[in-house]
């Protein structure tokens, strides 16, 4: 199966996280490879977990529920400045009060040149779950360039185009052939540029 741009980018960032770094945080468990600290397990990213043998790995999560290594807050990370080789955060930011002070914490705690590796989502469906997190913020490609203004290196990947990610948010997003079809169009068209998406992969150097 042709794998599509935002996934290539995906795993292109995490083995260089993985294979250049000695530790790295993970902040909500978004990479979702551990079923024993994690409320969601996604089975498709198995591949990632042959690296851990080659680094420090840990989860943070603000509730011990789902067994993190770390509870602590994405407000005020329980890390000494430049402590931390590198930090992912997948699908986190649109569920915190504050991601611009979020962001800066991420900031603060990376080693000059740490790595980070960002998911955050802009036109995409409301997604709380209860007792666990609510759902605040979506964020357009100028909230991600100011959000990430203090890293030196940074890179931005769309997810979806733009008829793409209408259809995804359509009844017609549950079937892999509509997704497929609407993609093809994106490229033909030159939505596939558009800054109409589902949201934004980031790949971050402090």
């Amino acid at each position: 199966m042709l794998k599509r741009p935002w996934d290539l980018f995906f795993e292109e960032k995490i083995r260089k996280i993985f294979t250049e770094k000695k530790t790295v945080v993970d902040i909500g468990g978004g990479l979702r490879i551990l079923k024993e600290k994690n409320n969601r397990y996604d089975q498709t990213r198995a591949w990632i977990l042959p690296y851990l043998k080659q680094v420090e790995y840990k989860v943070l999560d603000p509730i011990p529920d789902y067994h993190p290594d770390i509870v602590g807050d994405i407000h005020a990370l329980p890390f000494g400045d430049n402590s931390q080789d590198a930090i992912v955060c997948i699908a986190v930011l649109e569920h915190v009060e504050n991601p611009i002070r979020a962001v800066q914490e991420i900031h603060r705690v990376l080693k000059p040149g740490g790595y980070c590796f960002l998911y955050v989502p802009f036109l995409f469906y409301y997604h709380a779950e209860t007792g666990y997190y609510k759902d605040y913020w979506r964020f357009t490609h100028d909230a991600m360039e100011l959000l990430t203004k203090d890293f030196t290196r940074r890179e931005f990947q769309p997810v979806r185009g733009a008829l793409e990610t209408w259809v995804k948010l359509s009844p017609l997003g549950r079937f892999a052939f509509f997704n497929a079809a609407s993609r093809a169009v994106d490229r033909l068209f030159g939505k596939d540029k558009s800054k109409q998406v589902s949201g934004y992969n980031a790949f971050l150097v402090k």
